[in-house]
């Protein structure tokens, strides 16, 4: 695993006990939120690396044809205010909460995190930091809180996580293949969801770093960290930020142990992560999670029901 990317459990110093995880308390009757999911037709499409751009440890390519069938894709990740939601019905605690610590940025600790809820830095990738109490609820850690990040993408949540979500609501994780196809947007081989130029006319696509990393943000007031999850224009299908802002987890196993995440993060940059391709994969551990890894869901189509529409996220998303 590239630590530097997708830092993995444990966390640094000697995690707090694992506490029982509760069982997920399902509606009588389960509704997928429909409204804010693309139905796709699929298709034959080029998956992987065509620019042989990739991490030859990614194992990206080569190039080649791949059909998927008709499926729906949420158009954003899952946000705060969706996780809550579904935390608030079930009594769900996420992987970073029974471990007692998840990773956090080092620019984004909270000051009041600082001290002794700091575990220790990841070696290699010091930009990382173990601490104690950060969850989805508390990104930075203790002192911080989501309050005006409803629409901003929910992170801290590992694959089993995911996986504990996308049962409650009737959906599953996309496929590798599926995630990939959906966010190309119907530009077959391009580098980005956009095209292959990063940034055309000048135009900002995606957040990623912008700076000299992991040491400074050129963005102003120095912000960094995840933006709402419609901040920048959806691809072809309708899909928002499929290049960077978090990464994503999807159904597939990248080796033994290990699950793969696709879409690169605020973090990435191209002095040492250029996984924001979409052809780029990485992996993580199931029950890691980290302060720039979310998730979004999919579902099956029957061949017969599959539209072009493409819908606006709804309220919970």
């Amino acid at each position: 695993m590239s630590a530097c990317c997708t830092p993995g459990r444990p966390c640094t110093g000697a995690p707090t006990a694992v506490l029982p995880l509760p069982a997920v308390r399902r509606p009588a009757t389960t509704t997928v939120d429909a409204s804010r999911m693309a139905e796709l037709p699929g298709g034959t499409f080029t998956m992987g690396d065509a620019f042989g751009e990739g991490y030859l440890a990614d194992r990206e390519g080569p190039a080649r044809e791949v059909t998927v069938a008709p499926f729906a894709i949420d158009t954003t990740a899952v946000t705060n205010a969706a996780w809550a939601a579904f935390a608030d019905a079930t009594g769900y605690r996420t992987d970073a909460e029974r471990y007692g610590s998840s990773y956090v940025f080092h620019l984004l600790l909270h000051p009041e995190a600082a001290g002794r809820h700091v575990l220790g830095r990841v070696p290699g990738a010091p930009w990382w930091l173990g601490v104690t109490g950060a969850s989805w609820a508390a990104p930075e850690g203790p002192g911080s809180d989501v309050a005006d990040r409803a629409d901003h993408p929910v992170v801290h949540i590992s694959y089993d996580d995911a996986l504990a979500y996308c049962d409650w609501t009737g959906t599953r994780l996309p496929t590798e293949a599926e995630w990939e196809y959906a966010a190309r947007g119907g530009l077959d081989g391009a580098r980005y969801p956009w095209g292959d130029d990063f940034t055309p006319g000048g135009r900002e696509m995606c957040n990623t770093w912008l700076g000299r990393f992991p040491h400074r943000s050129d963005r102003p007031g120095g912000r960094t960290g995840t933006v709402p999850v419609t901040a920048y224009e959806p691809n072809g299908y309708g899909l928002h930020n499929t290049s960077g802002n978090v990464w994503e987890w999807c159904a597939d196993a990248f080796g033994p142990g290990e699950r793969v995440i696709r879409g690169g993060s605020y973090l990435c940059h191209t002095s040492y992560c250029n996984r924001y391709r979409v052809a780029a994969r990485s992996h993580n551990t199931p029950d890691s999670s980290t302060g720039h890894g979310g998730f979004r869901r999919a579902r099956d189509l029957a061949p017969h029901s599959t539209t072009e529409d493409t819908r606006e996220e709804g309220a919970t998303a």
